[in-house]
């Protein structure tokens, strides 16, 4: 029996963005190979919410004035990106960001194990219970 390819280490970040500037973010995460997954690109979640922050003296704001505190529609993208570009994904990701200093973690994710083919796919369905 032939083993299985590797799967290459994958990673997640997750980045909140102003939602005017989500869709220039997104495509930059794209084209820098995150949110790839089998014969899917630019894949992503995204979900709306309300970013809050009060600029301190030194910042230099897209949004708002210092010493005034802000709350700014936003979107929380997560996306999957081979940890070996993470300086690439990150480059990409700060560059269309608006924001001076971005909101931002990555973390490692687990291989989907060998009940999943090299595209993602389940191998076959369990047997119902």
């Amino acid at each position: 029996m032939t083993p299985e390819p590797a799967e290459p280490e994958q990673h997640c970040l997750v980045v909140f963005v102003p939602a005017t500037h989500a869709e220039q973010v997104l495509q930059a995460l794209g084209d820098a190979g995150a949110g790839r997954s089998g014969h899917y690109s630019h894949t992503a979640f995204v979900s709306r919410g309300t970013g809050r922050f009060t600029p301190l003296p030194g910042a230099h704001p897209a949004v708002g004035t210092v010493g005034t505190p802000q709350e700014v529609e936003e979107v929380r993208i997560e996306t999957l990106y081979p940890a070996a570009e993470r300086e690439r994904v990150l480059r990409a990701m700060a560059g269309a960001h608006p924001y001076e200093v971005p909101a931002f973690t990555t973390f490692p994710v687990h291989a989907r194990g060998p009940s999943f083919d090299e595209q993602g796919r389940l191998r076959s369905r369990p047997d119902p219970a």
